[in-house]
């Protein structure tokens, strides 16, 4: 089950259902690069999953046999990738939301956030939400973490992209995230000023 703490908050200005760009300065290697879809933001904290960080190993057949899910091979498999350094053995499926169970996480009307197995069974035998990616662990902040590394000009945020979110050209994701907000990464600078 998706952990009830990082409920969606209904006041506007959350970062709820946006996606997070690392800026170029970033430094922790973890993040670097990193496109980040935010399920859910609050005075609690914030979640999200990284979108392109492919895992090669294991592919969704092999995770679908190690966790004993029917058919073997699946009639329908699912990119996997590091949603991040947080539970990195536990398994979220961001997913579109025509479809859910009782154990998902509704973000913004469009995307839905998944922690259980149903959804792996559903995928397996071909059926689930028809656009979904798996994912193993995510990216989490404390209380007003986020709203600080923001502040300090460590992310970007934007409206989400659904080739963005879904599809598997994870190497070009940082830089088409990008030039969705008209950026050039060469020249944006990490650097942080007062007036």
């Amino acid at each position: 089950m998706v952990d009830t703490k990082f409920s969606a908050p209904s006041t506007p200005d959350w970062l709820t259902g946006q996606l997070l760009i690392a800026m170029p300065s970033m430094r922790d290697p973890r993040f670097a690069q990193s496109v980040i879809f935010i399920c859910a933001h609050s005075e609690e904290g914030a979640m999200g999953v990284i979108l392109n960080r492919p895992l090669r190993a294991p592919t969704f057949t092999d995770l679908m046999r190690q966790l004993e899910i029917q058919p073997i091979p699946p009639r329908r498999e699912l990119p996997l990738g590091t949603g991040g350094p947080v539970d990195d053995n536990r398994g979220f499926v961001l997913h579109s939301a025509d479809w859910a169970d009782d154990g998902s996480l509704e973000v913004d009307g469009a995307h839905v956030l998944t922690a259980n197995l149903s959804v792996l069974h559903a995928v397996a035998e071909g059926g689930g939400p028809q656009r979904a990616r798996l994912v193993l662990g995510y990216a989490g902040w404390g209380a007003g973490q986020l709203d600080e590394e923001i502040r300090e000009n460590a992310w970007l945020s934007t409206t989400p992209d659904e080739a963005i979110i879904f599809d598997t050209a994870d190497e070009t994701k940082w830089q088409r995230a990008l030039a969705n907000l008209r950026i050039d990464p060469g020249k944006l600078s990490g650097l942080t000023g007062r007036a």
